[in-house]
């Protein structure tokens, strides 16, 4: 197992929890995404599509036991979310071309502060940010966002969310958990 150690001498992860994407849908992304002949940035790859719920940056290795046995008592949502990525827009503070969407399901707000909630007794503080659901197409991106020849208009019905690790520019599945169909 790979573990990348703090100065002090723990070791951590770089942790995150999302809702992944199928692969017929990366595919439909990504062919999207060559539709905008995009000439700024770095596209990501398709295989990192991910829609985050709640980013935790480094968290020591000894916490995820704990993390997932908290995780495995929420209180989760009665439907499965289903969210729709329907806008293109540029974040230029954060350098990032993204998809987002317009409207948020309850469904999704519930299972974000329901993931808030149970890892704050963790001393795993909770974003400070209005949460904003969004798959990242191209980093280092700056300027306007480019023109479509079609509107997005992307499905994502979350069976499940997963508990990722960020490594080396890949992203490896720790922990997964079910939604309600």
């Amino acid at each position: 197992m790979v573990q990348d150690i703090r100065p002090s001498g723990s070791p951590f992860k770089r942790l995150f929890f999302a809702l992944p994407v199928s692969d017929a849908q990366r595919r439909d992304l990504a062919q999207w995404r060559r539709g905008l002949n995009l000439r700024s940035g770095k596209p990501v790859p398709a295989a990192n599509f991910h829609v985050t719920l709640l980013f935790l940056g480094d968290v020591d290795t000894a916490q995820v036991p704990a993390m997932c046995a908290a995780v495995d008592q929420l209180a989760l949502p009665t439907s499965a979310p289903r969210l729709l990525l329907d806008r293109l827009q540029v974040w230029q503070r954060a350098g990032v071309l993204v998809l987002e969407a317009q409207q948020v399901p309850p469904a999704l707000l519930q299972l974000v502060y329901g993931l808030q909630q149970a890892l704050l007794p963790l001393g795993l503080e909770a974003a400070t940010r209005e949460y904003r659901p969004h798959l990242t197409l191209s980093r280092d991106y700056r300027g306007q966002p480019p023109e479509a020849s079609s509107a997005p208009e992307f499905y994502l019905t979350a069976r499940h969310f997963t508990l990722y690790e960020s490594r080396k520019g890949a992203y490896w599945p720790l922990a997964q958990w079910p939604l309600a169909d």
